[in-house]
């Protein structure tokens, strides 16, 4: 009779339902807060064991960071298909979620602390690769001009500090966040179009295909309702 027994694992059957397991902890409360003790409670088996499989808590760390660096890395992949403001404001949702899923370890790892090294920081840099990456890739840019880059890395890093700052008491809705940032993409891509004229074409490139009810609208409408409240003369050059 074997009905009630506990299944032996195998060997990376086991290691990834520890990783899992870390991943889980670690989402709830920073790394560094969290034991091998209370790893191993949660898997169900002894200390030594977990020990068996990592040789610590770092190296188990990482390997939970790796898998919630690609998982945070595959929330910026998205069908390149209808307009670009969607397609932005789908991201960010996923990239919220992921967020919302795993606050304090996520925290935790963007501000840095003991539990963060060189391996960790690697992978840091590879999901903000990534996302600038598949970012161009909605553009349909392969090799970007110079300013180009610096808005799309400068948007990746501004989509970090902002899910950063919203876990710090999330005093913003959520969704509303979500539009802002792809309206900050938008925004930045505009400022840059005034000084550079490849900008402005790409500006006018990804404008032309959204629709007045999109997020890209939206932004316009919002924006030309403020405009007839700035003072008078405001925005009239120095002389």
């Amino acid at each position: 009779m074997t009905t009630g027994a506990r299944r032996r694992m195998g060997v990376e059957e086991r290691r990834q339902q520890l990783i899992g397991v870390a991943l889980e902890l670690f989402s709830r409360r920073s790394p560094d807060d969290v034991s091998i003790d209370e790893i191993a409670a949660a898997a169900g088996i002894s200390r030594p064991l977990v020990y068996h499989y990592f040789p610590g808590k770092q190296s188990l760390y990482e390997a939970a960071l790796r898998r919630a660096a690609d998982e945070l890395a595959a929330r910026f992949v998205e069908p390149r298909q209808g307009p670009l403001g969607a397609r932005l404001l789908r991201v960010m949702r996923r990239f919220f979620d992921f967020v919302d899923e795993h606050g304090p370890g996520f925290s935790a790892l963007m501000r840095g602390g003991p539990a963060v090294g060189p391996t960790t920081n690697a992978m840091i840099d590879e999901v903000r690769q990534a996302a600038y990456e598949q970012i161009l890739a909605h553009l349909g840019v392969g090799d970007p001009p110079a300013r180009l880059e610096l808005v799309v890395r400068s948007w990746v890093s501004l989509a970090e500090s902002t899910a950063l700052l919203w876990l710090d008491g999330r005093r913003i809705p959520r969704a509303e966040l979500e539009s802002q940032l792809v309206h900050d993409f938008a925004a930045l891509a505009a400022v840059s179009a005034a000084y550079d004229g490849e900008m402005a074409s790409l500006l006018l490139r990804m404008l032309g295909d959204e629709p007045a009810d999109g997020p890209f609208g939206d932004l316009v409408d919002r924006l030309g309702a403020l405009l007839p409240k700035v003072p008078a003369g405001a925005a009239q050059p120095a002389r």
